[in-house]
């Protein structure tokens, strides 16, 4: 009756803090938001947050415990 499983969902952060990323890049695939998009950073419908344009990956968490995802063009 048993021996049935799904399939992994490959979630997780797909570019680091700090690695350069061209808009349209994934950076992180989640349930949920478990990150939030901040600046340069999209929200697709399944959370996934993308990159609006070129720059460096910056992982911020401000107060409340509430980590966000930002592009920072200036390093492009």
């Amino acid at each position: 009756r048993n021996g049935r499983d799904s399939a992994g969902r490959r979630l997780g952060v797909k570019k680091y803090g700090g690695e350069r990323v061209r808009a349209g890049n994934i950076i992180v695939r989640q349930r949920g938001t478990r990150f939030h998009p901040g600046a340069g950073v999209g929200i697709g419908k399944d959370h996934t947050l993308f990159a609006l344009s070129d720059g460096q990956v910056v992982f911020r968490t401000k107060s409340g415990g509430r980590s966000y995802v930002s592009v920072d063009a200036g390093s492009a």
